[in-house]
């Protein structure tokens, strides 16, 4: 082995039988570009759908798919990947594979390798919406979040048997990101360090618009997907936090090891946030409620023949306000979506609303903004006025530079 692949870390990567192989490949290629040394172990179904010299040549290393294959070295190849990996990534898993793991079975290389490994492992779910969402998937899921797991979520959209839902597997970009940040956390060939730097601590995220009813079928809201929230409440949770996630109306699906509160105005979304404050140790309010309300909602839908609509609006409560306001020993975190003059409101922002710190984003910038997988942010502190502009990355990355400073504010106090 050359100096230059030993000074690289180290990814095992597995891959199981699904049509999702193909992004595997493209991971694959990602990561080497990234300047990891990659291993891929495949399953003998993996196998049906790409050509282990796909792999081969991509990662320029020997594909594993036998467990009694005649070894290429003189080890014991599980027990060797599985000490070899600094990172080890199981994209596209299938039902089959996370039910091994969470059972422990292990009854071929992958399932072996993976059992005997010490580093952080990152699952990537792929399969149909139905048995993604199957309670046994579900259960296994929460369970090895549980054992300290990590797992990029799928998304959602047309799947291969064309049916529509969660179950596609996640983006090969977002993957090789998350990959890198969870790699960051540990020393070349050296021993694995934990990422559940966030163990026990109580995370309050909220996510999403509000809605304000102006008749019983219109409302007023705004652009928000809820994305960013959701991401780093999937990233606390990963982290070993125990979080709640008050959701304005979005199109989102969370993990079920997230205690989930559901609301629609920005009242509702204020009252969730009070009755859960003083239990909480980190506020990170990624939500952008309505900031006015109708003043006389109609109890009846407004109809053209009535003339012109006028509206009298009042202003909403201003949750980050009043939780700032109220803020004793908890860590607050808010967000400034601008589109113009973003330092200077931002750091007006943390000033009145008593922040510790905020992250800032012009969502007018491309790739950055509303309703879209990636963002581009700016991190301000109050403590020492710090500024840190970070790249173009996408919102689970984000989260996860996110939940790095609030982790670094939390050591400084």
């Amino acid at each position: 082995m050359s100096e230059m692949k030993e000074n690289k870390k180290n990814i095992v990567l597995g891959v199981t039988g699904g049509i999702a192989c193909y992004k595997a490949a493209d991971l694959t290629s990602r990561l080497v570009k990234d300047g990891f040394n990659v291993d891929v172990i495949m399953t003998p179904n993996a196998c049906n759908f790409v050509s282990p010299l796909t792999f081969q040549t991509l990662s320029k290393n020997q594909v594993v798919t036998d467990t009694f294959a005649a070894p290429k070295y003189w080890e014991v190849e599980h027990v060797a990947l599985a000490k070899k990996a600094d990172v080890f990534v199981i994209a596209p898993a299938t039902a089959d594979i996370i039910g091994k793991i969470a059972n422990g079975i292990a009854d071929d290389m992958l399932s072996t390798t993976v059992m005997a490994t010490g580093a952080r492992v990152v699952i990537a779910p792929a399969m149909n919406v139905n048995m993604y969402e199957n309670v046994i998937v579900q259960e296994n899921i929460a369970k090895l979040r549980r054992l300290g797991y990590l797992f990029v979520e799928p998304g959602a959209g047309m799947l291969a048997c064309g049916d529509v839902g969660k179950g596609r597997m996640a983006e090969p970009v977002e993957i090789a990101e998350y990959v890198a940040s969870v790699a960051a956390e540990t020393g070349v060939n050296s021993e694995k360090t934990s990422v559940r730097d966030l163990e026990g601590k109580r995370i309050l995220v909220t996510a999403g618009p509000t809605v304000e009813e102006i008749d019983p079928v219109r409302y007023i809201s705004n652009r928000s997907s809820g994305k960013m929230g959701f991401s780093v409440a999937e990233a606390a949770l990963d982290r070993g936090a125990v979080v709640t996630l008050v959701a304005g109306p979005v199109n989102l699906e969370c993990s079920s090891g997230i205690r989930r509160i559901d609301v629609k105005s920005t009242e509702d979304m204020l009252k969730a946030c009070l009755d859960n404050f003083d239990d909480t140790d980190i506020v990170i309010k990624a939500a952008a409620p309505a900031d006015f309300r109708v003043e006389n909602k109609a109890e009846h839908k407004i109809k053209k023949t009535d003339g012109n609509l006028c509206l009298n609006l009042t202003e909403n409560p201003d949750i980050l306000a009043t939780l700032g306001s109220r803020k004793q020993e908890q860590i607050m975190v808010g967000f400034a979506a601008e589109t113009r003059d973003l330092e200077k409101y931002a750091r007006e922002k943390i000033k009145k609303k008593n922040l510790d710190m905020i992250v800032a984003n012009n969502v007018a910038a491309p790739g950055a903004g509303f309703d879209k997988d990636t963002n581009i942010i700016t991190v301000i502190r109050s403590a020492d006025g710090s500024m840190t502009e970070y790249p173009i990355m996408s919102k689970r990355a984000a989260a996860d530079v996110i939940l790095d400073n609030v982790l670094d504010i939390l050591r400084s106090r």
